[in-house]
């Protein structure tokens, strides 16, 4: 399909040059950094004209659209979650641009509890979280502007929905912990002052407490601050409100673990592990009995007991051992609830508190199990099952039978007779075995002709596990293939599985998806000239250094919100609490000298380079956007095929949450609109 997008804007080039260990790094494109600054904002706006120019070429971008707003239109449901008196569930009539929050009295009729779509005019004010004191009398919940991660906190009184005393501004990262119903604790920064609110640097998390009542200011700091300078501090409470649990890090993998027993007044806050070498979480206690969830000495973690009178690691005693297969830990009536992934798929057993295991949870095949979390006193409880051919589905689930019955089937149109998914084993570049799961029409011929969309993400110990897309339905529908796979990097196989992707072992990742990618033209299920590229955050990083590296590799690309900027990372927003995965430019000159080598923004040549679509948010303030401003630009300068490189910069948005309908099935579109145009595929 031969459109061509028209002229790229010019964009200027400064002289700017960083110095590492005697190296001097170019970095012409710097002032786009600055999102303030009116020459940005002019670019941004010609930038978006040209690539809105191009898309509105596509013949066949409308029946997209359409497809997906069809696809879309159906009621979709959470699993509901008991607060006091009221059953809550989030439900969606379709296409409306967010969630409503609903509740339900024992024998009466639904009634909305909060509609953010009232928030803003155009849907993109989103609910960012909401938490009940434990009589379900009270709620706070977090408001989100254009998907922002900086909220605020509105305080009601849930019988009568009206509001109760100030807002609270400026909270980031952050849960809210009732403390019965005089108040609650929760984290934020320092605002940045001087710099850009969304790009400034925010470096010591603080743990406040907020009395009802009471003006902000007043808020007293519980943790944190010049004493205790901490990146990331949490807080919750048990469910009997006797221990205040804070964890605290420094970067995005491994936390110290503290408590404070708040049925004694004026006791310290208490030490458990002094490091943060490891994960360390207190999911749930009996009186002064901790039930601990770690990795430390277990990658693939355990669940332990101790007691709070001596919690150390020295006294811990495993309750549920490591094995193979990676555990998460949730409690409900009572129970606890044993998530295991087995290759990237779940199974789950539930077991009393002594460890006895009393149920296999069977589930309806092989996919993505979540939920199994509800209060102690609860003796039916609920979760969603999902796969990729497999619409997300909610069950209910009886504790005392471990019986499962569907509660609310999925509305959307799909038929999952017709698909298949299966999951293969290919070996990358070092031979390590790498898992995928590629999912199809019956009866596709693998004739290499396929048009193919591959996405992955490769970071942080995140696992990608089984999910329904209803986006995907099109690419399915056109006879696609869409494959994913589990890359180091990633949480799949645990914390070894992580630690083999991170620093200077990055490339493994890169190198695993290459191989799938390999694997894919291979087996015929594609060719290089049907093969699309993409990821998301760490997974735009996955693609802009994919590209740089193996241009020739496919034939369109998405990198989305991606750190593409590996040198700088590090000095926006929260970058810095990233080290563990990335390291850093300034720790040693061998650091510099890796991710030089394969920083996106600096690997960029002159090349044939696929067609490319970068797509950031102008509020996205946990990527910022200047990342994928400065690669897109690079990317034009050094483009020497004829393939389109444009980027797609949405409004009013942030790093992904909180998107309103319209704004996903907008970008849907386009992506889908992008990709079968520069395929050559004509879609019906």
């Amino acid at each position: 399909m031969n459109i061509k997008p028209s002229a790229y804007p010019q964009t200027a080039k400064g002289t700017v040059t960083d110095t590492y260990f005697n190296t001097t790094v170019p970095d012409p494109y710097r002032w786009l950094e600055d999102d303030r600054a009116d020459d940005t904002k002019a670019w941004v706006t010609a930038q978006n004209k040209v690539t809105q120019g191009y898309l509105q070429q596509i013949p066949f971008r409308d029946a997209i659209r359409k497809r997906l707003e069809t696809l879309w239109n159906y009621e979709k449901y959470s699993a509901p979650f008991k607060e006091g008196a009221y059953t809550y569930f989030y439900k969606n009539d379709g296409l409306q641009s967010q969630s409503v929050l609903y509740r339900q009295a024992e024998g009466g009729q639904p009634e909305v509890f909060l509609d953010p779509n009232k928030f803003s005019k155009d849907g993109t004010t989103s609910l960012a979280g909401i938490s009940f004191t434990l009589d379900g009398s009270l709620a706070a919940y977090q408001l989100s502007t254009g998907g922002s991660d900086w909220t605020n906190a509105v305080i009601i009184n849930a019988a009568s929905k009206t509001q109760m005393g100030d807002t609270l501004k400026d909270i980031k990262f952050s849960g809210i912990a009732w403390k019965g119903n005089e108040g609650f604790y929760y984290s934020s920064y320092d605002k940045p002052k001087d710099a850009s609110q969304l790009s400034g640097m925010t470096q010591y998390h603080k743990l406040y407490y907020h009395q009802l009542g009471t003006p902000q200011s007043q808020d007293k700091l519980i943790f944190g601050g010049e004493q205790t300078p901490r990146r990331y501090i949490g807080a919750y409470l048990t469910e009997d409100e006797r221990f205040l649990v804070i964890t605290a890090a420094n970067s995005t993998t491994g936390n110290e673990l503290y408590f404070q027993d708040l049925s004694q007044p004026g006791s310290a806050i208490v030490n458990v592990v002094n490091n943060m070498d490891n994960v360390h979480s207190i999911v749930d206690n009996i009186g002064s009995k901790l039930y601990i969830y770690t990795n430390l000495y277990a990658p693939t973690y355990k669940l332990i007991t101790v007691d709070a009178t001596k919690p150390q690691p020295g006294n811990w005693k495993d309750l549920i051992a490591k094995s193979e297969n990676v555990l998460e830990v949730s409690t409900a009536g009572g129970k606890l609830f044993a998530h295991y992934l087995k290759d990237a798929t779940t199974l789950i057993q539930q077991y009393d508190m002594n460890g006895k295991l009393e149920h296999a949870v069977t589930l309806p095949s092989v996919g993505t199990a979540s939920g199994f979390s509800a209060k102690k006193n609860e003796k039916d409880i609920y979760y969603s099952f999902t796969s990729y051919t497999y619409p997300s589905t909610i069950f209910k689930y009886n504790l005392a039978s471990g019986k499962s019955e569907v509660y609310k089937k999925s509305g959307v149109q799909f038929n999952p007779e017709l698909y298949e998914s299966k999951q293969v084993f290919y070996k990358s570049k070092d031979g390590t075995r790498i898992p995928m799961i590629i999912t199809y029409k019956k009866g596709t011929v693998l004739n290499g002709h396929n048009p193919t969309l591959l996405y992955a993400y490769g970071g942080f110990g995140v696992s990608l596990t089984p999910a329904f897309s209803t986006s995907n339905i099109v690419l399915l529908e056109q006879g696609g293939v869409y494959a994913v796979p589990n890359l180091r990097g990633g949480g799949e196989y645990g914390e070894t599985w992580h630690k083999a992707g991170i620093k200077m072992r990055k490339q493994n990742v890169f190198d695993d998806f290459i191989a799938a990618a390999e694997y894919l033209i291979k087996n015929k299920y594609t060719s290089k000239d049907y093969l699309a590229v993409a990821g998301g955050s760490n997974g735009g990083l996955l693609v802009g250094a994919t590209i740089t590296q193996r241009p020739d590799l496919c034939q369109v690309a998405f990198p989305a919100v991606g750190v593409m900027d590996m040198l700088r990372y590090n000095k926006f927003t929260a970058g810095a609490g990233w080290a563990y995965d990335y390291g850093t430019a300034e720790e040693s000159e061998g650091m510099f000298e890796y991710l030089y080598h394969y920083s996106p923004y600096h690997a960029l040549k002159p090349a044939t380079y696929p067609a490319t679509m970068v797509t950031t948010a102008d509020h996205d303030d946990r990527v910022v956007p200047a990342h994928s401003f400065k690669f897109a630009a690079r990317l034009q300068e050094y483009q020497k095929g004829i393939a389109p490189t444009v980027i797609r910069i949405e409004t009013n948005a942030g790093h992904g949450a909180g998107r309103s309908t319209a704004q996903i099935i907008g970008q849907e579109t386009d992506k889908w609109a992008f990709m079968f145009a520069n395929m050559g595929v004509d879609y019906k």
